[in-house]
């Protein structure tokens, strides 16, 4: 029973023993590496705090050890001497262990201060190379960004200045529009002026709707299609401002009268009263326009209309469509003018459209006349083909005729002469034979031998061929 409790002992105190020697190791390994980084420097803190939970743990098995030793001394004390022994070497044995622990305690704790104190300087070395690199990094990230901002402050400056430079352009070219459509209106406001003085005076205005209705026929018509200040009425001292030409199929063109009229004080006093809401006034104003539509195309028909010398229509033109279409818009009233009058009104669309019609007669004129003379070249034409087709027949006989005698004088007569000259030996050299023969000269006419006096021969020879037929 003892030896074992001896035993039991003896292990425990070498499982002690064992268990300091590698916290010790671990600790020294874990402050060797402590250097590495901060995080393994806390590693190694706790480490040293786990080592020295063991050496304590290690310290209590070996104060419960020497309790049990204790124990087993009072123990034995009635034992043998054998045991005593024994028990007094156990005792030496444990005091030794007792003392290496002593001394693995203290290397161990000594090895836990230096590491400590390594892992104390080598974080404070991390911290200050650690504090050195961020004020770099942030001493660098701020010149970053000065220059970031400087840089974009320059960019923002020129595109500022550039896009307030376009916004001036911008409006100084918007004044500048606008500058001149103030000119534009203070030259309109002085040609609406003029317009009212040259409206406020009667005769202007007379003379405003005559020129328009001249460059309305103009525009349209020819020349000679139509005929200014023109008396109409045989014996008549009235002159019509203009007098379109109407052809017809027999005898001198009619005349179409056409005159001008702008009642603009009575169009004036409508148009306010129309403006005003003035609805007595309008129909006032309406009934006094259609007075005086009635007295000017009483006057056209009395001054200008004659019938056969014109036509049994006249036209009465109104400048403006604001005044044709007031005057249309009166119920009655173009028929009545046509009805009593024989004058119809128009105002610049209708009467460009009247002259376009009278332009498109004047050509159905023109092709009617150009269709009776076509006949007429063609009458003549059929009376003349008899005796062209009479004439054409003689020329057709007589080329006949030569053409019959042709053929006798190169077949009969011809072959007569072959006949004759079949003895006589014909000579070899080409230009003898020419000057033999008096050739020379003909052939000098680049005519292939035939002289300018050939024909006449050739006749003779017809003439003498046909009398010596004759005579056989």
């Amino acid at each position: 029973m003892d030896a074992v409790l001896l035993g039991i002992v003896a292990v425990a105190a070498l499982v002690a023993a064992v268990a300091a020697v590698a916290a010790a190791v671990l600790a020294y390994r874990l402050g060797r590496d402590a250097g590495a980084a901060s995080e393994q420097a806390s590693h190694a803190a706790a480490a040293a705090a786990r080592a020295e939970a063991s050496l304590s743990a290690v310290m209590s098995a070996q104060a419960q050890a020497q309790t049990s030793l204790a124990v087993l001394s009072r123990h034995a004390a009635g034992a043998s001497a054998v045991d005593q022994e024994r028990f007094d070497a156990l005792s030496r044995e444990f005091s030794r262990t007792d003392a290496k622990l002593d001394d693995v305690r203290r290397e161990v704790q000594a090895q836990l201060g230096r590491s400590r104190e390594s892992v104390d300087a080598r974080l404070a070395e991390m911290r200050s190379a650690v504090d050195s690199q961020l004020g770099a990094i942030r001493q660098d990230n701020s010149q970053q960004l000065d220059r970031m901002r400087a840089t974009v402050d320059e960019k923002l400056q020129a595109t500022l200045e550039s896009r307030i430079a376009r916004s001036f352009k911008q409006v100084s070219d918007q004044l500048e529009a606008v500058y001149r459509g103030l000119g534009d209106m203070q030259g309109l406001a002085a040609g609406v002026g003029d317009l009212k003085r040259v409206l406020g005076n009667v005769k202007t205005r007379g003379i405003l709707g005559e020129v328009q209705l001249g460059a309305l026929l103009s525009d349209v018509l020819a020349p000679d299609q139509y005929l200014q200040n023109v008396a109409t009425k045989p014996g008549s001292a009235e002159r019509v401002e203009y007098a379109v030409r109407i052809p017809v199929a027999d005898g001198e063109p009619v005349l179409l009268p056409i005159d001008a009229k702008f009642p603009g004080d009575t169009y004036e006093r409508l148009r306010a009263a129309v403006e005003a809401a003035d609805a007595d006034g309008a129909s006032a104003a309406r009934r006094a326009l259609e007075q005086r539509i009635k007295q000017e195309a009483r006057d056209i028909e009395q001054k200008y209309i004659s019938v056969p010398e014109t036509t049994n229509l006249a036209i009465l033109f109104l400048p403006f469509e604001g005044l044709y279409a007031e005057v249309v818009n009166m119920p009655g009233l173009l028929e009545s003018l046509q009805r009593e009058y024989r004058v119809s009104v128009a105002g610049p669309s209708t009467m460009a459209a009247i002259l376009n019609s009278l332009q498109m007669s004047y050509q159905t004129f023109a092709f009617q006349r150009q269709a009776d003379e076509i006949q007429r070249v063609l009458a003549a034409v059929k009376a003349e083909l008899p005796r062209y087709q009479a004439a054409l027949q003689k020329a057709y006989d007589q080329i006949n005729r030569a053409g019959s005698t042709v053929e006798s004088i190169m077949t009969t007569r011809t072959r007569a002469m072959e006949r004759k000259l079949r003895s006589v030996t014909a000579l070899d050299d080409a230009a003898e034979a020419e000057q033999v023969l008096g050739l020379e000269l003909d052939g000098a006419t680049g005519d292939g031998g035939l002289g300018a006096g050939e024909p006449l021969a050739v006749q003779a020879d017809v003439e003498h061929g046909n009398d010596e037929e004759g005579d056989a």
